[in-house]
C-alpha cells in the first residue's frame, strides 16, 4: 500500500469514533457520569444551604479532601503540557499518538481542580475575594494568576493544535448530523491547509509550547507554595517545590497511559497506538517513578535529620500512628508496585505489558491522591498553635462531590471523542512522511 493509501486508512479509522453510533457501552458510561454528577450537586447545594458543618472538616483541620482534589486535578492536567508541548520542542517521535488526549486531559482537569476551591470555600461568592481585595505577599492571589493563566493558555493550545483536524472532519465528515457539520465549519477557521497556514501554525505552536514549559513548572511550583510557604510543620521545606512539579507529572503521564489504553481497545487503533509507543511511555514513567522515590526519601531523612519536635509530631502521625496506614500503602502504590511491575524486575516474566501498565498507572493515580492526603490532613491535625491533636474523617458529602468532579471529568472526555478525532491526525502524518520521505511501492 502506498504512504498516501496508509494515511487515507488511518484516517478512516481514527474518524470511526465520531460516525459510529453511540454502543450500549458508551451509553451506560455517560448515564453513570450524570447519575454521578447529580447526586454531586445535590449534595453540595445541601453544603451551602448548610455550611461546612456537614463535611468533616473542624478545627484545626481547615482542609481535607476538597484541597487534595484541587492539588490533584491540577497535577494530572499537566500531562498534556509534558508530553505535547514539551515533548514537541524536544521533537520526541513516540509522543505522537498520545498527545490530543493529553491536551484534553489538560484541559478538562484544570476546571475541576479550581472547581474544588470554590466548593472548599462553602460559600461561592468568596471567590471573589482575592479579586476584590489581593493580596500580592499571598501564595493564594499568584495561584489564581497562574492557573487562569494556565486554563486560557492550554485552551488556546489545545484548540490550535485541533484547528486541521476539525477542518478535516468538515471536509471528509459529509454524512454526520448538521448540528456537528456547523461546529466544524465554525470552529475550522476557514482552515486551507496552504504553506502559509502551517507555517503559521507550526510557530504559533513552538511559541506557545516554550511559554507552556515555564508556565506549568510555576503553576505547580506555586501550588506547593500555599503550604510550603507556611509554617505548618511537614509543608515549610524546600523541597516542596520540585516535589509537587515530579508528582504531578508522574500522576498525569499514568493518566494518559489508562486513557489512551481504553481508547485503543474500545476503538481498535492497535495498528496507530502501538505496543512500542507504551514501552516508551511506560520507560519514561519509570524515570519519573524514581525519581518520585529519590524526592520522598530526601524529604523524609531531611526532616528526620532535623529532629525539630513540631515536625516531628507530624512525622510520627505519618510513620507510626493513625496516618501509618495511608503514608505506606502511597508509598507501596506509587513506587513498589510500579517499579516492579516497570523495570520488568523479575526477569524471567515480561511485566511490561499493556494490560499491567494499565492496572499500575490506576495504582500510581490512587497512590498519588493518597499522597496529597497524607500531606495536606496530618500536618494541619498536628498544629503549632495550642490546640489539641485534630482528627478528621471524609462523610459522605465530601466523598458524593469527589464522585461528582470525578465524574464530570470523565463525562467531558466522552463528549468530546464523539466529536473530535481522538488521535492527532496532522502529527501522525507528519510523522509517517518523515518516516517515508520517497516511499510509494508496496510494503
Amino acid at each position: 500500500m502506498t504512504t498516501e493509501g496508509n494515511i487515507q486508512r488511518i484516517e478512516s479509522k481514527v474518524l470511526q469514533s465520531i460516525i459510529i453510533k453511540p454502543s450500549i457501552g458508551y451509553r451506560f458510561f455517560i448515564l453513570v457520569c450524570v447519575f454521578f454528577i447529580s447526586l454531586g450537586l445535590f449534595f453540595w447545594i445541601k453544603q451551602i444551604t448548610l455550611g461546612l458543618g456537614v463535611t468533616g472538616l473542624n478545627t484545626p483541620v481547615f482542609w481535607g479532601v476538597y484541597i487534595v482534589n484541587f492539588v490533584f486535578f491540577i497535577g494530572i492536567s499537566h500531562a498534556g503540557t509534558l508530553i505535547s508541548s514539551i515533548l514537541r520542542i524536544t521533537d520526541t517521535q513516540w509522543r505522537t499518538p498520545f498527545t490530543r488526549m493529553a491536551e484534553a486531559i489538560t484541559v478538562f482537569s484544570l476546571p475541576f481542580g479550581a472547581g474544588s476551591v470554590v466548593i472548599d470555600l462553602g460559600r461561592p461568592d468568596r471567590l471573589l475575594h482575592p479579586l476584590n481585595f489581593p493580596h500580592l505577599t499571598s501564595p493564594i492571589i499568584w495561584d489564581v494568576l497562574c492557573i487562569s493563566t494556565y486554563l486560557i493558555t492550554s485552551c488556546l493550545y489545545f484548540y490550535l493544535a485541533l484547528v486541521p483536524d476539525i477542518a478535516l472532519c468538515r471536509d471528509r465528515l459529509k454524512n454526520v448530523s448538521l448540528f456537528k457539520q456547523n461546529i466544524y465549519k465554525t470552529l475550522s477557521l476557514g482552515w486551507k491547509g496552504t504553506p502559509n497556514d502551517w507555517k503559521t501554525l507550526n510557530k504559533i505552536l513552538t511559541g506557545m509550547s516554550i511559554f507552556l514549559f515555564a508556565l506549568v513548572i510555576s503553576v505547580h511550583t506555586n501550588v506547593s507554595f500555599v503550604f510550603g510557604m507556611t509554617l505548618k510543620p511537614g509543608w515549610h521545606t524546600a523541597v516542596i517545590g520540585p516535589y509537587f512539579v515530579l508528582g504531578a507529572i508522574y500522576s498525569g503521564v499514568a493518566t494518559v497511559i489508562v486513557v489512551m489504553a481504553i481508547l485503543r481497545r474500545v476503538y481498535s487503533l492497535e495498528e496507530i497506538v502501538r505496543e512500542e509507543h507504551f514501552q516508551k511511555i511506560g520507560k519514561f514513567l519509570l524515570t519519573l517513578c524514581c525519581f518520585w522515590f529519590y524526592f520522598t526519601v530526601v524529604e523524609v531523612l531531611t526532616t528526620f535529620y532535623g529532629g525539630e519536635s513540631a515536625h516531628m509530631i507530624v512525622f510520627k502521625a505519618k510513620f507510626f500512628e493513625e496516618y501509618a496506614v495511608i503514608f505506606w500503602l502511597m508509598f507501596v502504590l506509587n513506587f513498589i508496585i510500579p517499579f516492579a511491575v516497570l523495570s520488568n524486575f523479575f526477569s524471567l516474566i515480561k511485566h511490561r505489558t499493556i494490560p499491567n501498565m494499565v492496572i499500575v498507572s490506576i495504582i500510581i493515580n490512587i497512590g498519588m491522591w493518597l499522597e496529597r492526603y497524607s500531606i495536606i490532613v496530618p500536618s494541619g491535625a498536628r498544629p503549632y498553635l495550642p490546640w489539641q491533636t485534630g482528627h478528621y474523617l471524609p462523610t459522605l458529602t465530601e466523598w458524593s462531590i469527589t464522585l461528582m468532579l470525578f465524574s464530570g471529568f470523565f463525562l467531558l472526555l466522552g463528549v468530546f471523542i464523539k466529536f473530535f478525532p481522538i488521535i492527532t491526525l496532522w502529527e501522525l502524518k507528519e510523522s509517517i512522511h518523515t518516516s517515508n520521505p520517497n516511499k510509494s511501492e508496496k510494503n
